[in-house]
């Protein structure tokens, strides 16, 4: 089978550990070809967000246009999209890639705590949500799009690492009104940034791959549990993960 061609569009990560470095790492790994539409460059570490410079919607487009029309997209996942304005003609874009799975994780605060996402941004998600294979939001971005993953009309992931207790559930929520659950034990460790894009980024590939959703789900949740443990313990914050070829343990 041909290696899986996984379009990611999403911001920039100075510090290595999330965002599209993360996006392609985790790609690569899995035995994906990652290609990139950048949407905003940021100037961060493992201790935050300093600096965030948009990327212009016209640039973002041009990058999407460029890959789709040469090598090709088996799957797209959605990180920081950057803009209102950015949001809706990216949504127009993938409108016109019937078939194409997407993986959206709707990013709006960083680990450290930073804003990547403003009101108009979010208002703006939910034609790229109708979109989504999968949306995948933690809990308080659940709670920011509404609370109710049932009403977002599309399957929808809910990450249980921003909970309480000694492990972590994981939720699929199916548009059938369905649900599955993963549950694992938590790893206790501030080496978790770029956890969500991992995860993401992760599900892309299984998709772009042929498996179904609950399949990618468990595969990609397998390899974020490998690389939390294989972090290098890099940086005085919330350190990237490490990535490693996928073990498949």
């Amino acid at each position: 089978m041909a290696i899986p061609r996984i379009l990611v569009i999403a911001g920039s990560d100075s510090g290595g550990g999330a965002g599209i470095q993360a996006d392609l790492k985790t790609i690569a790994m899995m035995g994906g070809h990652g290609m990139t539409a950048i949407t905003a460059i940021t100037a961060q570490n493992t201790l935050g967000v300093t600096v965030v410079e948009l990327v212009s919607t016209a640039m973002v487009l041009a990058q999407i246009d460029a890959v789709v029309g040469d090598i090709g997209v088996d799957a797209v996942k959605i990180g920081m999209i950057g803009s209102a304005d950015t949001a809706v003609a990216v949504a127009e874009r993938l409108e016109a890639m019937p078939g194409v799975p997407v993986v959206f994780d709707p990013v709006m605060i960083a680990t450290s705590g930073s804003v990547l996402a403003d009101f108009a941004t979010i208002a703006a998600f939910g034609r790229l949500i109708r979109l989504a294979t999968v949306v995948t939001p933690n809990l308080p971005e659940m709670a920011a799009l509404g609370g109710d993953p049932m009403a977002l009309g599309t399957a929808v992931l809910v990450k249980g690492g921003h909970g309480d207790g000694d492990s972590i559930v994981d939720r699929l929520f199916m548009p059938d009104g369905s649900e599955l659950r993963w549950e694992g034990a938590r790893i206790e460790t501030r080496y978790n940034h770029g956890t969500g894009c991992t995860l993401a980024s992760a599900i892309a590939v299984g998709l772009g791959s042929g498996m179904t959703l609950p399949d990618a789900i468990g595969r990609a949740r397998a390899y974020v549990r490998q690389a939390l443990a294989a972090a290098p313990g890099l940086g005085a914050g919330h350190g990237p993960m490490g990535f490693l070829p996928e073990t498949g343990d």
